[in-house]
């Protein structure tokens, strides 16, 4: 076994950045980061278009920065570009293509036990994703049009015909930010859009009444085939539709599995529980960032979660000492 760490953060995304820095500032000696891709922010890698904007205030949720992150409104590339530059100094301790297999906690301290052998940590932080498992249609995709049915942005081009399918804010958003260089048709089976925050409901009317967007709304589907190498849609009310491209945002699953893993309860819903200083029932286990959302969370959030739990941790130091 290696030295005992101060704190073992799984998963290299805003929330284990966020909890890197505030580690660093506010003194906590000894940390590790555990990254299972080769490098971190892998959601913003792989699920943002290049040059998409990020902004602070996300879905227009007005965040105070709590700590000592200075996140701004960018894009893409300037976000990876900020987040590399906290990481370079080597002040933490990281381990990027290691995957975390389970933690366990014995006499007071947690074991990581990982692909590259097992560490030693008085805490943990758990910040991963919700975005690495998609949910897929229960209807077959031809495996001759898989390269034309995507679950996000990384592989559209511009001018074609695409079909968004689903009713919350991904889809939404997928659907909008389409539409400046496609046709865009959003399908959704239920009748109205109840699901999108208000600022992503505002922005779809708008879309649609100005004609960037279609809306094919209280419609399913009922198979999905290739004709001639484009999609056909064949709805369940016998109508059809052709398109170069289909693109699935009905949501992603909790990693329950990896979770419970992790030591980590969850409720009735598989939705992990933690009280106000994202503390598990398992005292010294932490949750942040994406996977602390029901549905949605911020980068700026994510950020401020680092700093209330680094700044838990040494409160708790302090109260035992």
């Amino acid at each position: 076994m290696q030295d005992i760490y101060d704190l073992i953060i799984i998963g290299g995304g805003p929330g284990g950045i966020g909890s890197v820095v505030e580690a660093k500032v506010l003194g906590l000696k000894k940390v590790l980061l555990i990254e299972k891709t080769d490098n971190h922010s892998h959601t913003i890698r792989k699920f943002y278009k290049d040059k998409k904007r990020v902004d602070k205030d996300w879905q227009g949720q007005e965040v105070v920065l709590e700590g000592n992150v200075a996140f701004v409104d960018g894009t893409k590339e300037s976000t990876l570009d900020y987040f590399d530059k906290l990481l370079d100094d080597e002040v933490i301790d990281s381990l990027f293509n290691c995957e975390v297999t389970k933690v366990e906690k014995e006499k007071g301290f947690f074991s990581v036990h990982t692909t590259r052998g097992a560490y030693q940590s008085t805490n943990i932080i758990v910040s991963i994703g919700r975005m690495g498992k998609p949910n897929k249609p229960h209807y077959k995709i031809p495996t001759s049009i898989r390269t034309q049915v995507n679950y996000n942005l990384d592989k559209c081009g511009n001018e074609e015909k695409i079909l968004v399918v689903g009713g919350g804010d991904s889809a939404v958003e997928y659907a909008c930010e389409l539409s400046e260089a496609n046709h865009v048709t959003l399908n959704y089976r239920r009748d109205t859009l109840g699901r999108p925050n208000p600022t992503n409901q505002a922005m779809i009317k708008d879309f649609s009444d100005k004609g960037r967007v279609i809306l094919k709304l209280g419609v399913d589907i009922e198979s999905v085939v290739n004709e001639q190498g484009k999609i056909r849609i064949n709805f369940v009310d016998g109508s059809h539709q052709f398109y170069d491209r289909a693109i699935y945002a009905i949501g992603g699953t909790t990693p329950k599995d990896f979770l419970k893993a992790c030591g980590v309860t969850l409720d009735e819903k598989g939705e992990p529980i933690f009280d106000d200083n994202y503390e598990c029932e398992t005292k010294g286990l932490y949750i942040a960032g994406d996977i602390a959302f029901a549905s949605g969370g911020s980068i700026a959030i994510a950020l401020n979660h680092g700093y209330r739990i680094v700044t838990h941790i040494l409160n708790q130091r302090v109260k035992e000492e």
